[in-house]
């Protein structure tokens, strides 16, 4: 027995406080909102069939759903039959549970509290993993000596998987990553009806499972946008960000109330600093690599923010904030692994081009960016500010379906020519080149076809207004910003099914 008695009782109050389904058999509602995330919808069915066996990490920003997620993977298990005494939570970062100092006493409690054996497991919900001190021993351990229990968990870093961990993780647990919410999801969770391929009605894009995006945009029928003008979905979208609470205020509001837009703009910004900015850089960052300046975290962030959707001088921002090039590659490694930006590499042919050259950097939300800044609702009156977060926002959904289908994103630059995002699918490789205007240059996009064929018929100027059309003799299209961030919301889903194993 490795807990006391009277440990064990104080340890049975908190989970009986933190498992509510054990008195009453279902998950609040409060904690299960109706509307699903495609992750909800297929978590649970990988952990009840689970072959291979696998242990579930649920990776992603802060406030993007994670632990409702984790919920609606509860409620989908006792739907289906399941137990409610076989499901257990354990929220890790309470501060009970922190004393703790083994995860494996805490799982041992609730393998002998409900008699969990190989045939009847115990399905463990482990919210905020990296709190508890060597989870990834422990993991290892469940899972080498066949503990009864199929276990879920979440964390706000990624950090704590990758300094040394990666070994313990291979074969025993799968990573899955939560992003904000798309411009598909948003609609759906707005109850917007889009018919954009002849009777099919988004996200219900099964019949076309198997094909790439390259053969989704081909698809798009020539002209005007036939999916209508989305344009105040989509700034609200990337002014208060992919999170589904703020959402949901959003979408509680009428449209076109100018000074709700504000109200409401002003709060995201605040409670995604709070949450999204402050508790990552001084508590999630430090507590998974020990960082004893967070505040140089913080001046990175602003120079990073300030620099959105530019290629990065690691020599001139270490000379500003007077950090070394190895200290800010290090710092930039931590916020990309707590998930607040993320870089893209030059493209090039050659891969040991593609690792010396320079670097662009973008914001996981373009939210996240105008909280760091307190921006308020100065992108609204700034064109140049507005174009920014549009790059921001395709640039971070496509980054969305490369995480899932495992596709490599890119920018390239070669002397005064540039495309802003390669998306190398080998099966359909991609550029596209963002733009606020329709009058915007396509010298970039040619130079690539010219320089590399695989591009030739798969080039885009991406902008607001602009009707859709084949790429010509250069080799290069366009498409309305709307259409791209549709097809690549779409086409994230089914990779998402994919890696399930979900035949679309």
């Amino acid at each position: 027995m490795l807990v006391s008695e009277k440990t064990a009782l104080n340890l049975h109050r908190i989970l009986g406080e933190q498992n509510p389904w054990h008195r009453h058999g279902t998950v609040p509602s409060s904690y299960n909102p109706s509307v699903q995330r495609p992750l909800a919808q297929l978590l649970w069915e990988r952990l009840l069939d689970d072959n291979p066996r696998r242990y579930q990490l649920i990776l992603g920003p802060r406030r993007v759903g994670k632990t409702t997620v984790l919920y609606q993977t509860v409620a989908n298990l006792l739907d289906n039959g399941i137990d409610s005494s076989h499901i257990w939570w354990l929220r890790l970062d309470h501060p009970v549970l922190l004393q703790r100092e083994e995860l494996g006493e805490l799982v041992d409690l609730v393998v002998r509290s409900c008699g969990a054996t190989a045939d009847r497991p115990a399905f463990v919900m482990l919210d905020e993993l990296v709190y508890a001190q060597s989870w990834d021993t422990w993991l290892k351990t469940f899972y080498d000596e066949q503990w009864p229990v199929r276990i879920a968990a979440t964390s706000s870093a990624s950090a704590a998987l990758h300094r040394g961990r990666v070994e313990s993780g291979i074969g025993r647990w799968d990573e899955q990553h939560l992003t904000p919410y798309s411009l598909v999801e948003y609609l759906n969770l707005a109850a917007v009806q889009l018919n954009v391929r002849g009777s099919d009605e988004l996200p219900d894009w099964k019949s076309q499972a198997d094909e790439t995006l390259a053969d989704t945009i081909r698809a798009v029928p020539v002209g005007p946008s036939r999916i209508g003008r989305l344009d105040r979905f989509r700034r609200r979208l990337f002014l208060a960000g992919g999170f589904p609470e703020l959402i949901k205020l959003y979408l509680s509001e009428p449209d076109h109330d100018d000074q709700a837009e504000e109200r409401l703009i002003l709060l995201s910004q605040s409670q995604l600093r709070e949450d999204a900015v402050e508790r990552t850089l001084y508590k999630d960052i430090p507590q998974s690599f020990g960082v004893e300046n967070p505040m140089m975290l913080e001046r990175l962030l602003y120079v990073l923010a300030d620099q959105v959707c530019g290629i990065l001088s690691p020599t001139n921002i270490g000379r500003d904030l007077g950090i070394t090039i190895p200290t800010f590659d290090k710092y930039l490694a931590y916020l990309e692994e707590a998930f607040l930006v993320f870089t893209l590499h030059n493209y090039s042919a050659s891969e040991s081009k593609v690792q010396r050259r320079g670097r662009k950097v973008y914001f996981i939300d373009s939210a996240v960016r105008n909280a760091a800044l307190q921006r308020g609702r100065t992108p609204l009156e700034e064109p140049a500010e507005m174009g920014r977060l549009l790059e921001n926002l395709v640039s971070a959904s496509l980054r969305s379906l490369a995480v899932h289908s495992g596709v490599r994103l890119y920018h390239w630059r070669d002397g005064n020519q540039e495309v802003d995002l390669i998306y190398d699918d080998p099966n359909g490789p991609l550029a596209f080149e963002i733009a606020s205007s329709s009058n915007h240059s396509r010298v970039g996009l040619e130079a690539l076809c010219a320089r590399y064929e695989k591009f030739r018929g798969g080039s885009y100027l991406v902008a607001p207004n602009l009707p859709v059309t084949r790429c010509g003799p250069s080799g290069v299209g366009t498409l309305p910003v709307d259409d791209l961030l549709i097809a690549v919301g779409a086409q994230a889903h089914q990779a998402l099914t994919r890696r399930f194993g979900v035949v679309g």
